[in-house]
Order: C-alpha cells, then structure tokens, then sequence
C-alpha cells in the first residue's frame, strides 16, 4: 500500500540530493562565482538580426527580440531544500521560459550526515543513469501535471556563472535591439 508513494519519495529525494551534491562539489572562479566540476565553456555572439538564440546541454531555444515583453532573474528556496537562481524571459505568445541553476541551501550548514547523505544520493543516480545511458544532471525537474503543461519551456544550467553570462546576453540583446546567439557546451 505505501510501496509506491516511499518509492517516488525516495527517487525524488534521492534525485534532489544528487543535484544538490554536484553543486556543493563546485568551486569558485576568477569573480567569485561557483563554477561546477565539469564547468561549461559559455559563449556570446552577434546573432541574426531581431533574434536571440540559446544553446545549452538540454535543447535549443530562439525568440525575436519584438517578441519580448520582459526580463527578470530572482532567487527563492524551493521545498526547504534548494536555492533557484532563476532568469525568466517572457514573451507575446503562451509559453514562457525559464532558466535555472539550483544550488544547495546546506551550503551555509554542511553536516557530516548531510554530506553522507547526499554522496550516497549522487552514487545512486550515476548508476541509474550510466544504466539508462542519460544525461540526468542536465535535465530540469518537472512535476506532472503541474509542470509539465503549464507552458512553461525549462532549461537548468550547471553553473552560476553560465546563468549570469545568459542573462546579461538576453538583457544586452532585448536593450539593443540586436541579435545574440548564447551557448554552453561541457568540456
């Protein structure tokens, strides 16, 4: 009778310490900014005209410039457990977009078990995904049906400072007027 809803609990927490892990795992670059283990090479480029293009780990994502109604970047606690930094880009039309980097709200107080905790969630999530051959640190977490069809376009990005760079890329794009391509690519 509880099989099933222990089993999606324990996958979720198991998930959410994996992610949170990786992150308390980074270190700091040049600026301040934590940057992950496997930090990504980011680029900003001219792109076509009236555009701005993104290209990250987990898919692809384009708008015209006109199409832009705003901009924003906020951070909040998610269920007690993580910090979101988040970039929203909205537009005319019905989806909305968002970009995200999750980090650690333990970062501020590491505990032994904590640490054992979240070593052992991250070792169970490499295996399953060497196992299914997926990418998993790369993809966003949704809940069904609430994330899911809610219009909503998500890419998570690894690293604060990748998440910076795509911001100031769309607001230098959407002020001026002129096209920027933005990309992440793991080394």
């Amino acid at each position: 009778m509880f099989k099933k809803p222990l089993l999606a609990l324990f996958c979720v927490f198991s998930v959410t310490t994996a992610l949170l892990h990786a992150q308390a795992d980074a270190t700091a670059d040049a600026t301040g900014q934590t940057v992950a283990p496997d930090a990504t090479k980011t680029g900003d480029s001219v792109g076509p005209n009236r555009f701005w293009q993104a290209t990250l780990a987990g898919g692809h994502y384009m708008v015209a410039l006109d199409r832009i109604v705003s901009v924003s970047r906020h951070k909040y606690v998610l269920d007690g457990a993580v910090v979101v930094d988040e970039v929203n880009v909205d537009t005319v039309g019905q989806a909305l977009v968002r970009f995200y980097f999750i980090s650690p709200i333990t970062d501020e107080m590491r505990s032994n078990a904590l640490t054992e905790l979240a070593d052992r969630g991250k070792e169970l999530i490499d295996k399953a995904a060497q196992r299914g051959g997926t990418e998993i640190q790369n993809m966003v977490v949704k809940k069904y049906p609430e994330t899911t069809h809610a219009k909503i376009v998500e890419y998570r990005l690894l690293s604060e400072s990748d998440l910076s760079s795509l911001y100031k890329s769309v607001s230098n794009a959407w002020e001026t007027g002129k096209g920027r391509k933005f990309a992440t690519s793991t080394k």
